[in-house]
């Protein structure tokens, strides 16, 4: 969808009244920036450049594009002058002319800094302004809210985007996936999106699977090579079953649960036997701790006994912090009472309408949970709709448009430093390092790149 056509009308009737007044090449500055950190917060992840530079790599207007603008413009317009601009000033120059010069993408940011500067043509640049707002306002705002619940989780919590099912459309999709990867999140259920930038996938099943089967009954292929391809185990499900009663029988934990949801131990037995190197149970469709947790242990230790790991549980719904807690007690009792080597730290999976702020919550609670998956809040940025990218002009032949300080630091040099937003607040600093952060990613007509287009995640 990111074509020349994807601006504001007013770009292409500037662009004509600028070609009118004979001031289209006008060599011309424009910076990109924003006001505000958006959540309140105190900084923002720069994302969306490598799209930008996509899009003026391919800067072309083709023939039934123009005929759509010729139909678009009013009709006073000069068609010639249309034509001209397709020939010669557009598809032409714009690549050519035009010189962007940005920090880095997965940088942190702040309010009222430049994040690109872009410097060209005036009809071009002007044509080039709707386009660069739009692929930096969400994929920057996107990747913020991403890196704030990185922030919140820590280090060590896996987080997984669930968000496709909830985004604005495709497009917001694909790119909450990519820019939330840029932000922090470990991988994402989004296939496309796995495809498209080569983000590690992850899922499991739903609570539909687990309904959708009535008993063991169902299972007619109920048998299991060993992990190393030394043996088969017959019936599956009789292993299951049999690891069932133990669990009952239990001393430690007889007593915390009695017959268990056959359907839902079928559902379990099945998807192990379909993915028995990755099996992950969604526990909550019943009851977590009378029936999901012990058909899921069950399961589990009958793939053991085959040379398999099970990679653990998802909680969908409920106390998340008490039943994380509650769940890890049974898998470590399983652990000291079987002898199951790191049974005890199966991995642990929250989901449920997840963001910062429950994250905070569950930390200060005392939780369990290995990791975090997380859609609406994420992708939608539910704390705030958008970053307030604007495009300012501040330059043109070479005559400035806005005054900003022309003075650079330099290492060792002692500096003023003023508060962005509270005049009243001032401190001398002296930088021991100095670095230029606005690199050259398009060279146009300079021919001197310096950029590297994107961060590593």
């Amino acid at each position: 969808m990111v074509t020349p056509l994807l601006t504001d009308l007013y770009q292409f009737t500037m662009a004509y009244a600028y070609w009118k007044a004979g001031k289209h090449n006008e060599r011309a500055v424009f910076d990109l920036y924003f006001r505000r950190n958006p959540f309140g917060g105190e900084y923002t992840v720069f994302a969306g450049l490598e799209e930008c530079i996509k899009l003026i790599a391919n800067f072309r207007f083709t023939e039934d594009e123009i005929a759509f603008i010729k139909a678009s413009l009013p009709s006073s317009c000069e068609v010639e002058s249309i034509e001209d601009c397709k020939s010669r000033k557009l598809n032409a120059l714009c690549w050519k002319n035009v010189e962007i010069h940005a920090i880095s993408e997965g940088f942190v940011v702040f309010p009222k800094i430049p994040l690109m500067r872009i410097e060209g043509p005036v009809a071009v640049v002007q044509l080039l302004e709707t386009s660069f707002v739009n692929l930096i306002n969400y994929a920057s705002l996107v990747a913020t809210n991403a890196a704030r619940h990185r922030f919140v989780a820590g280090k060590s919590k896996l987080l997984l985007e669930f968000g496709l099912r909830r985004a604005q459309g495709p497009d917001g999709g694909i790119s909450a996936s990519k820019y939330c990867y840029m932000g922090g999140f470990d991988a994402t259920s989004n296939v496309a999106a796995g495809k498209l930038f080569g983000i590690p996938l992850r899922g499991t099943h739903s609570h539909a699977f687990v309904s959708s089967f009535m008993s063991p009954d169902e299972i007619t292929e109920k048998s299991l090579q060993s992990c190393d391809g030394s043996n088969v185990c017959e019936d599956f499900i009789s292993s299951v079953q049999a690891w069932l009663s133990k669990l009952k029988r239990s001393h430690v934990l007889g007593g915390i649960f009695g017959e268990t949801n056959q359907s839902e131990l079928a559902a379990f037995v099945s998807y192990a036997l379909a993915f028995p190197k990755n099996f992950l149970a969604l526990v909550d469709t019943y009851d977590v701790m009378r029936s999901g947790v012990p058909n899921f242990c069950a399961v589990a230790l009958a793939l053991n006994d085959l040379g398999y790991k099970a990679v653990g549980i998802r909680l969908d719904s409920g106390d998340l912090a008490y039943l994380s807690c509650e769940s890890r007690r049974f898998f470590q009792a399983i652990d000291k009472e079987f002898g199951v080597l790191d049974f005890g730290k199966t991995s642990i999976t929250a989901s449920n309408d997840l963001n910062e702020v429950t994250l905070d919550a569950l930390n200060k609670q005392g939780h369990e949970i290995d990791a975090f998956g997380i859609g609406t809040h994420l992708v939608t940025c539910y704390g705030q709709p958008a970053l307030g990218v604007v495009f300012k002009l501040v330059e043109i032949n070479n005559q400035p448009r806005i005054k900003l300080s022309e003075d650079v630091s330099k290492a060792g040099e002692r500096i003023l430093c003023r508060h962005p937003f509270n005049e009243s607040k001032r401190a001398y600093v002296v930088p021991q390092r100095v670095e230029e952060l606005m690199k050259c990613f398009w060279p146009g007509r300079s021919g001197t790149y310096s950029g590297v287009l994107v961060a590593a995640p």
